[in-house]
């Protein structure tokens, strides 16, 4: 019987394009400093829309990292991965020509792929009085796997190479895959991360449809409002991150950097309904627990949670619930912060940016804020430390990342501070 020997797999690149900014370190800042990405939709006109604001992308022009030829192969959710896979790669110092690609892999997320695409063909395939004449690149700018194909092709990266769809629990489930294959052995190192265009006239109107996005569309930078009582939903974001996951003997011999390491992750289901998590939590909380059992760690050592807390009525009370439950009085000791209070939600792609946050803030000993709860819900168990309002100095060793999607996918990441 084959035995496996599981290897140590660290994080050696980063890459993120966001509300708050268009590379990891503005990102970060931006982040701590506790500002909004919130504004007006531009993308559209939103006259007949109930909510009229977004968080969008801020001055990044796709021309500096792609040729136009090759951008108008790709959907918006695709140039975006390109962005990020490069900056990743850059930061982890990797000498393309000196490394096995073949054992260089992709695992990319994206929830709903070439949105805008899928639109805009649509649209005029109608206005067409319904003559099937699309453009060659439809079906190529619209699956939501050719970001992982478009970044193994730049880099000729021929290793393992899938995309992850868990609606909002999608890049997560790609970390935790990339995790399982780098310290089975399958791969020496993996991108993997997550990238999302949603902000489009049928994301907003189909989101809007199911009541999930707020209407406070006379303040957007506290509409994004997790755990206050008067929250009234999510806030949709764009855009993506990448991570690379890197075995750690081969990290080592390459001289890399290393920014943090991954120790554990899991993946469960509600199996209860459609849209809606579990109003106890029972699925999160299995989650949590077998990531932490993944990671060969207690419930003691976890020092913060980026909670997935995405402003919905029903789906912030039952995560801390589900915090409460399984972490009993350590819940009143460990931080919790909702970042998508800043970045809005970036669906499929919010786990990755998330996880940077968590690595980032294990480096810098600091807890990013949750901001805009003004008036905490009472039925939020007591004692839980929602760090509301501005970051916090805190020794952090442990980090966990939550992630829940539409029908009831959970996937949890660990994350733990790189000691030789």
């Amino acid at each position: 019987m084959r035995t496996v020997t599981l290897r140590r797999v660290v994080i050696t690149g980063l890459g993120a394009i966001t509300p708050l900014g268009n590379d990891v370190n503005t990102f970060w800042n931006n982040l701590k400093a506790g500002k909004s990405g919130a504004g007006p939709i531009t993308r559209f006109d939103t006259t007949d829309f109930k909510t009229k604001f977004a968080c969008e992308l801020k001055g990044l022009n796709i021309d500096d990292f792609i040729e136009k030829k090759e951008a108008r192969k790709m959907d918006l959710f695709t140039q975006y991965a390109m962005v990020v896979a490069e900056e990743a790669i850059k930061s982890a110092n990797v000498d393309l020509e000196k490394i096995d690609r073949t054992k260089f892999g992709v695992i990319w997320a994206s929830g709903n792929g070439g949105m805008q695409t899928f639109e805009d063909q649509i649209i005029e395939f109608a206005q067409a009085n319904f003559v099937p004449k699309f453009n060659p690149f439809f079906i190529p700018r619209l699956i939501s796997d050719i970001a992982a194909g478009q970044i193994a092709m730049k880099y000729g990266l021929m290793g393992i190479n899938y995309c992850t769809i868990s609606a909002c629990a999608s890049s997560n489930s790609a970390l935790v895959d990339a995790f399982n294959y780098v310290r089975m052995g399958k791969a020496n190192m993996i991108i993997a991360g997550g990238s999302e265009a949603p902000v489009t006239r049928a994301g907003i109107a189909g989101f809007n449809a199911l009541k999930a996005l707020s209407t406070r569309n006379d303040d957007p930078t506290s509409a994004a409002r997790p755990f206050d009582v008067d929250r009234d939903g999510f806030v949709m974001g764009e855009g993506a991150g990448a991570l690379i996951l890197e075995d750690y003997d081969h990290a080592i011999a390459r001289g890399a950097t290393i920014y943090g390491e991954m120790v554990g992750g899991a993946m469960t289901a509600d199996a209860y309904h459609l849209t809606a998590t579990h109003p106890e939590g029972l699925g999160a909380r299995l989650g949590m627990q077998q990531a932490l059992e993944d990671a060969e760690l207690t419930l003691e050592d976890v020092d913060y949670i980026n909670a997935h807390a995405t402003s919905t009525p029903l789906g912030d009370l039952s995560e801390l619930k589900a915090i409460n439950t399984l972490f009993g009085e350590h819940a009143k000791k460990l931080n919790v912060s909702a970042t998508k209070s800043m970045t809005g939600h970036l669906l499929g792609a919010a786990g990755a940016i998330e996880a940077i946050a968590c690595i980032k803030a294990i480096s810098d000993s600091l807890v990013p804020p949750t901001i805009n709860t003004t008036n905490v819900d009472p039925n939020v168990p007591q004692g839980i430390n929602l760090t509301i309002g501005q970051a916090q100095q805190r020794e952090i060793n442990v980090a966990m990342s939550n992630t829940f999607g539409f029908g009831g996918h959970n996937a949890i990441a660990v994350f733990k501070k790189y000691v030789k």
